[in-house]
């Protein structure tokens, strides 16, 4: 047994010299630009967008978004589910790696067998038909990877595994976009119910004016009646902007991961809208390092590079080594006897001959699916840059926008004073305060959500390039295993 032990090892340590079968991985290329087309950034434009790239929010001077920031990277549920998988995929990876290695059993068995007795042998006349048999050892296996199928499979899995990393800063990232953006939708929801309440006051004074305009005998029913109306319109605005603002800060409280209303006390008190950073702008070559979706399609093309090999390895011979230690006999005592030993020392090898064309169609489909691997990564990055290209494009147009706004906003004050003043000195008719009320409350809301665009574009301008992931640290947390208690449950089990 010995000498054929050491002819397994021997013949085992050959095979294991083979080689991978399949192409070897190769990162893709793709067509970068030097520099955008819709904005040439400067030198201090990219270093300074690089050093915000960590960290993003802290660009917006708001210690309340800093605040929520820490509390859903702790708490939101996406991120902790991600997590999970990315642990389930290593415990994939390291189950296949097991395969690399002698599968060893312990084996046992304790029992009677009886014959048949209507065959001529056995039994013989005398012979009982039944016999009591003890028997213990072990079997083992090992699968040599001569052509590399399950070193392919390891290659395959580590990079799903890279893959399921990216596809959680992904998560991440889209967790603190969607944060940031419903912060600051929220404040420009609670400065629109300011304009709404400055509103208010200002048709409960053009009402109560005309009330006593026309009790003098200067005004008329038509002009309080259209005063009364403008307040009620004035006032109808106020629900809408009050639900939104609840149910964005029930969104912020999902995202941290707590009940709706935890945030909704602390959100309520108003508060300005964030200041709108300096234009983020990075090149090309930048976004395609830092993007976790175009980083994710990458390791995905290597995965399913690594598959070519692991269905190549299909067409090669297998070979095997089972091996087997299992002494048996009628009596306990006579285990331990070198007459009662049976084992098997083998090489086994299992050739593939006909299958039908399945193999080679595994190999197909496996190069298949690594082209639209390949294609998918480039999507992805023609995508990711058009995506840059159209914030960029946004965030100077918005800028020009909500400037105009901000412009018109204070006209549209201005006329609204000057309409007031005339109709109090009967120069001018009611109806001129009214279209200049209404125009001033468009103009001063229109310019609250111009600066709510522009800061939606810096924000999804950092989120296109791939922001955010660089300075948090995501733990590995396993959910917590009692051992003590399993093998408690494991004993009453056995003892049952």
């Amino acid at each position: 047994m010995r000498r054929l032990l050491l002819a397994a090892a021997s013949s085992a340590a050959l095979l294991l010299a083979g080689c991978e079968v399949g192409p070897t991985y190769h990162r893709p290329s793709v067509e970068t630009p030097a520099a955008w087309t819709e904005h040439q950034a400067t030198a201090a434009e990219l270093a300074r967008t690089q050093a915000e790239m960590r960290s993003w929010w802290a660009s917006f001077g708001d210690p309340v978004l800093d605040r929520l920031v820490d509390q859903v990277v702790a708490g939101n549920l996406d991120i902790q589910i991600a997590s999970q998988r990315l642990l389930a995929a290593r415990d994939l990876r390291d189950q296949i790696a097991g395969g690399l290695y002698p599968q060893i059993d312990a084996v046992t068995a304790a029992g009677i067998q009886r014959y048949s007795t209507t065959l001529e042998f056995p039994p013989l006349p005398g012979v009982s038909s039944s016999s009591r048999f003890w028997e213990f050892g072990f079997t083992a296996s090992w699968e040599l990877d001569v052509f590399g199928r399950i070193r392919r499979s390891i290659e395959a899995q580590q990079a799903a595994v890279e893959a399921g990393v990216e596809q959680r800063r992904g998560v991440l990232v889209a967790a603190l976009a969607e944060l940031a953006t419903d912060y600051v939708s929220l404040r420009a929801a609670q400065r629109q119910l300011q304009i709404a309440d400055d509103n208010i006051r200002a048709a409960q004074e053009a009402l109560g004016l005309t009330n006593r305009l026309y009790s003098q005998g200067v005004g008329t029913t038509l002009q309080v009646a259209q005063a009364q109306s403008e307040l009620e319109s004035e006032q109808a605005t106020r629900p809408p902007l009050t639900s939104r603002i609840a149910q964005l800060a029930h969104a912020i409280g999902v995202l941290a991961g707590t009940l709706p209303g935890a945030y909704e006390a602390m959100l309520s008190q108003p508060a300005p809208l964030p200041a709108v950073p300096p234009l983020p702008v990075a090149l090309p070559s930048t976004v395609i390092a830092n993007r976790p979706d175009i980083r994710e399609a990458e390791r995905q093309y290597a995965q399913a590079t690594a598959r070519i090999g692991v269905a190549v390895a299909q067409l090669y011979p297998d070979f095997t080594i089972p091996l087997s230690f299992t002494p048996q006999a009628s009596m306990v005592h006579e285990l331990f006897t070198a007459s009662s030993l049976v084992w098997s020392a083998l090489l086994q090898a299992s050739i593939p001959v006909y299958h039908g064309g399945g193999l080679q169609a595994q190999i197909r489909e496996a190069r298949a699916d690594a082209d639209a691997a390949r294609l998918s990564y480039q999507n992805t990055v023609l995508h990711a840059f058009g995506e840059v290209e159209d914030r960029l494009v946004a965030y100077k147009n918005d800028a020009v926008r909500a400037e105009t706004l901000h412009r018109a906003a204070h006209d549209d004050a201005v006329a609204l004073d000057r309409a007031r003043k005339l109709y109090a000195a009967g120069l001018s008719g009611f109806l001129d305060v009214l279209t200049a009320e209404r125009s001033a409350y468009a103009g001063e809301n229109a310019a609250a959500l111009g600066e709510l665009a522009r800061l939606q574009d810096a924000i999804g301008l950092f989120v296109a390039m791939g922001a955010g992931w660089q300075g948090v640290n995501l733990n590995d947390n396993p959910l917590p295993i009692d051992e003590q208690r399993q093998h408690a449950e494991a004993a009453r089990h056995r003892t049952r």
